[in-house]
């Protein structure tokens, strides 16, 4: 690997010596090790909560003819003259109801759609379209995204798709079920979001000191994240209830922690941002050492901070805004209710929201500095190291 003209992928810093490698492994296989065993602490075990019994059932199948919507005020009826649709589920033809309202599908002969099916006071079967089923379109969305991820980043690319499926494998497997069977969901969040962290960096970027440097600037913007999120819940009095879906989940899942939930939730949401910033910030004093063999520590440092600076005043009005757009219904509702702005603010949804943004924010301001310090350290050491040890890293051609 030439030390002056380029990186291997997954080189985001010059090869760096045997010393800087031993101290780096020192400092990477103890954090590996507290993950596993706290995988293994937190791993959910035995069944999941018992659910209130449901005897409804929902089946997928396709419009066959639909008469046209009720008006508001008249209810759906099975062989009624409106709100009504034959649907082909397998072989059979079932009569259903279409329910009104302003939520309600709109549905036409050839669509494809979900019912519940339960059973009447009779003992019968009744039907009713409740949704669009919209799994088809969805598999080819994906598909697309797949295509274009891979035809514009390769095998980079590949690597990038192989770290989504484990993030959605650790976020499937092991943080909603040990969340849903009583673990607290802070502990499960930091330990499923190391594990996700050490998994993604290592597979989409390569094992290197490069990507080892972006990884503990990652954790450590994370561990900094969580104990603001910790302080600000406190001093905020969240409770992470007030939502719809918060009401729900007590119901659902008797004892579960809230507030912890709001908690992992910031984590987790501010974990994949941290990760392109870290590994942006290591590239970045890479390709500045590339350009420049002769630049310390301090130099690299404070060069790679403007470039920081940059893209953190982008990134940051990016995530202010998705949490805004994602409140935008809450946000409708209550001010067209008379509140005023202040109170508006203050309330317990949208202060978790305020929270959300603002906290995840200062964990991704956090995390420029300490990533491009330990990268800047990094190269610094391996300069001097080639600097000690002349004839162990000849100088590459000028060609």
């Amino acid at each position: 690997m030439g030390a002056g003209h380029s990186h291997e992928p997954g080189e985001t810093l010059p090869p760096a010596p045997p010393d800087l490698r031993r101290i780096v492994t020192m400092i990477i296989i103890p954090l590996v090790v507290a993950t596993l065993i706290g995988l293994i602490v937190l791993w959910p075990r035995g069944p999941s909560p018992q659910q209130a019994s449901d005897t409804t059932q929902r089946l997928h199948g396709e419009i066959v003819s639909a008469t046209p919507a009720c008006p508001r005020e008249v209810p759906a009826q099975p062989g009624g003259d409106c709100g009504t649709a034959q649907v082909r589920i397998g072989d059979q033809v079932v009569d259903a109801v279409v329910p009104t309202g302003p939520s309600a599908p709109v549905v036409g002969v050839g669509d494809d759609v979900v019912l519940i099916a339960s059973v009447d006071a009779e003992g019968g079967q009744r039907y009713a379209v409740v949704d669009h089923d919209r799994w088809g379109w969805l598999l080819a969305l994906v598909a697309l995204f797949v295509a274009a991820v891979i035809a514009f980043a390769r095998w980079r690319g590949v690597a990038s798709l192989v770290g989504l499926v484990v993030s959605f494998a650790v976020l499937l497997g092991f943080i909603l079920p040990a969340i849903v069977r009583g673990e607290p969901p802070l502990a499960v969040a930091i330990v499923g979001s190391a594990a996700i962290m050490f998994a993604v960096i290592y597979l989409t970027h390569g094992v290197s000191v490069g990507t080892s440097m972006a990884l503990l600037g990652t954790l450590a913007a994370l561990v900094l994240t969580g104990l603001l999120g910790l302080l600000t819940t406190n001093l905020l009095h969240l409770t992470g209830s007030g939502s719809d879906e918060a009401a729900i989940l007590a119901n659902v899942l008797a004892g579960v922690d809230l507030r912890g939930l709001l908690l992992a939730g910031i984590i987790i949401g501010t974990l994949g941002v941290l990760d392109d910033v870290a590994i942006t910030q290591t590239a970045i004093v890479g390709e500045l050492s590339l350009a420049d063999p002769t630049l310390n520590a301090r130099q690299l440092y404070r060069s790679a901070i403007k470039v920081g600076r940059s893209h953190v005043a982008s990134v940051v009005n990016t995530i202010i805004l998705a949490y805004a757009g994602a409140s935008l219904p809450l946000m409708l509702l209550l001010v067209t209710a008379g509140t005023g702005t202040r109170d508006v603010l203050s309330t317990q949804v949208m202060a978790a929201e305020i929270v959300r943004g603002v906290v995840g924010t200062i964990g991704l301001i956090a995390a420029v500095p300490i990533t491009t310090a330990l990268a800047a350290w990094a190269v610094a050491r391996s300069h001097r190291h080639r600097a000690d040890h002349p004839h162990a890293h000849p100088e590459p051609d000028a060609s």
